[in-house]
């Protein structure tokens, strides 16, 4: 009974709030009626239910999902949430500019951004954060979502902080300013032919971060590039097009969406684009959505390049925002995405959201991540590119080579260090008197040598700080892993994520399998 008051609840502030601003509710109307009736029930909870009701709660929680019912992606998003989420869209928030993550219970500053408020202030990376805007901010009670509520703000806002540099205290006013959030993480050329660029999601920003990268590994000679979206859940579409657009003649198709409501509208390319004449292979995995999807569909469907990896995750789903009048947002389902070839990339849905969600585990399951999953490949499903090349729609982009899941040397002791702060902490400390060893990340992948005194020290510090328990069995399995991905975030430390995709990317299976295709 709770359960459905709750629901009629829901639904009635809901209706009553999109409904009503647009004139549905007419004098001896059937919706009057009912939304009399569930203003009834509304009044009986608030003076008879057993206990107090909290009524944003259960209206939040009520709507999304009654939209789940519809579809896993229509979603109703609070205004508190709704901040976040646009920034992430749009590249872009207002803070003071600096990286940082929590060891020994402190907030350690990894990178400061250039010219942002932070370098302006004369923050370095290695200082440590004590006070911010008074508060204190060590001991085990911090966390990241706390530290971003006090460093991040309105732009021209100031922020007093306290840091410790070198044993000292020194006290710091920042003045908030607009801080880019970076949507590709690497692009560098792996050898004098091919390029590498990774792409997180797709923002605002990113055809514009994706262009200066592009005309710089042209500059260097690049003839083949690995176009690196896997883990990628998409973004915004315009940005996945225009991208595409790059690498394709005029009057191709990219994309067509449809939907009962809208017309159908198709994205074609536009002939000029700065990469059409370079070789395309493009990575992929069960993680790569919807704007990732895209990208790969019709990369494929117009026999532009060949897609690597895995099965992507298929969302082929597209929203569209509905600004509520208290500040949230219905981002609800209002067309389909379907690929040059006409495939909807859209995998099925039987209402039950979390099982939807839970696809990577019964992917893992299934052995799926091992070899291609047969029942996928169904002749009704069955499509033609151009040139004649069989793709497959009913859920995600199948990869034209697929290429297995790599597990070689993974142990729970592995998987327990990567889930912790280890690898990060004892980076950053490694790194804190020798941010000057190395010029460049070619001089640190030729000179640090993980040996097995640093591999000890490193375990240790796993056990004291993050409390990994050793396991020297485990460890001996994963060793050459560890050492891998302990060079990996040195380099991170000293070069960003972009050192870091050096070194990871020298022994990466998807990428291997890319270089030996001719």
């Amino acid at each position: 009974m709770p359960l459905v008051l709750a629901s009629c609840l829901g639904l009635g502030l809901f209706l009553g709030n999109i409904l009503s601003s647009k004139g549905s509710f007419q004098n001896g109307s059937i919706g009057s009626e009912k939304y009399q009736k569930i203003q009834e029930i509304i009044e009986a909870l608030d003076s008879k239910y057993v206990d107090q009701v909290n009524a944003e709660k259960l209206f939040e929680t009520t709507i999304s999902d009654m939209l789940h019912q519809l579809d896993p992606h229509s979603n109703y998003i609070p205004a508190s949430e709704l901040k976040a989420m646009n920034e992430s869209i749009e590249g872009k928030f207002g803070g003071i500019g600096v990286r940082f993550f929590i060891v020994h219970d402190t907030i350690c500053i990894t990178h400061v951004i250039p010219n942002s408020p932070s370098q302006r202030a004369g923050l370095k990376a290695g200082d440590r954060f004590l006070q911010i805007n008074g508060a204190n901010v060590t001991g085990k009670k911090i966390n990241n979502d706390k530290v971003m509520k006090l460093l991040k703000g309105t732009p021209n806002t100031k922020v007093n902080v306290i840091l410790l540099r070198n044993g000292k205290r020194l006290k710091k006013q920042l003045v908030r300013g607009i801080i880019p959030i970076e949507s590709i993480s690497a692009a560098y050329m792996m050898d004098a032919d091919h390029g590498y660029m990774k792409i997180d999601q797709f923002s605002v920003t990113t055809y514009e971060e994706f262009k200066q990268a592009a005309f710089i590994l042209k500059e260097k000679g690049l003839k083949h590039l690995i176009l690196d979206l896997r883990d990628n859940g998409g973004g915004v579409l315009s940005s996945a097009t225009n991208i595409v657009d790059e690498f394709l003649g005029g009057k191709e198709i990219i994309v067509k969406t449809k939907g009962t409501h809208q017309r159908e509208f198709v994205y074609a390319s536009k002939p000029g684009g700065i990469l059409s004449d370079v070789k395309l292979s493009v990575l992929i995995n069960s993680n790569s959505a919807s704007a990732s999807e895209i990208l790969a569909g019709a990369i494929q469907d117009n026999d532009r390049g060949l897609i690597f990896g895995r099965r992507s995750f298929g969302k082929g789903l597209v929203q569209e925002d509905v600004p509520l009048r208290d500040g949230s947002n219905l981002r609800l389902t209002v067309a389909r995405y379907y690929t040059p070839t006409g495939r909807c990339i859209q995998k099925p849905y039987d209402g039950n959201y979390d099982s939807y969600y839970d696809d990577q585990n019964q992917r893992y399951n299934s052995g799926e991540l091992y070899k291609p999953d047969t029942t996928k490949f169904v002749d009704s499903l069955k499509f033609k590119t151009p040139k004649g090349k069989t793709v497959y729609g009913g859920g995600g982009i199948m990869p034209d080579v697929f290429v297995p899941y790599d597990t070689m040397g993974m142990t729970w002791y592995l998987t327990s260090l990567r889930y912790s702060s280890a690898f990060q902490g004892f980076a950053f400390d490694y790194v804190y008197n020798r941010k000057h060893q190395w010029k460049n990340i070619n001089a640190l992948k030729q000179q640090l040598q993980i040996n097995d005194a640093l591999l000890n020290e490193f375990t240790a510090f796993a056990q004291k700080e993050a409390h990994i328990p050793f396991d020297a069995y485990e460890f001996q399995q994963s060793k050459s892993l560890i050492k891998k991905y302990l060079k990996a975030e040195i380099a991170r430390q000293l070069f960003l994520e972009q050192g870091y995709f050096e070194v990871i990317n020298e022994f990466d299976e998807d990428i291997k399998r890319v270089l030996k295709q001719k």
